[in-house]
């Protein structure tokens, strides 16, 4: 099992990170997923190469691109319904 820490973009509450938590949290292969609001980052622990590529891109379609990669606009108007959905299942 491998620990990752990735910094993501758009992260900018707890709503965020429930969402992020919950949907990463759904992926086999994928477990202990914590969230930092403060530092931006997300860990989680991983098998394999693979399932940590179908986190990032689900970060990533959540609206949370990892740090470096492109943040469109459709990108940061997801991670606001992210957010949205996020404080209302907490």
């Amino acid at each position: 099992m491998k620990h990752t820490t990735v910094q993501v973009q758009n992260l900018k509450c707890g709503g965020c990170a429930n969402t992020i938590s919950t949907q990463l949290s759904k992926l086999e292969g994928i477990s202990n997923v914590m969230v930092n609001n403060d530092t931006y980052e997300v860990s989680f622990d991983h098998s394999s190469d693979q399932e940590f590529e179908v986190a990032k891109t689900k970060l990533s379609d959540l609206g949370y691109p990892m740090i470096g990669e492109a943040n469109s606009l459709p990108k940061k108007a997801k991670s606001f319904v992210s957010c949205a959905v996020g404080r209302m299942t907490k």
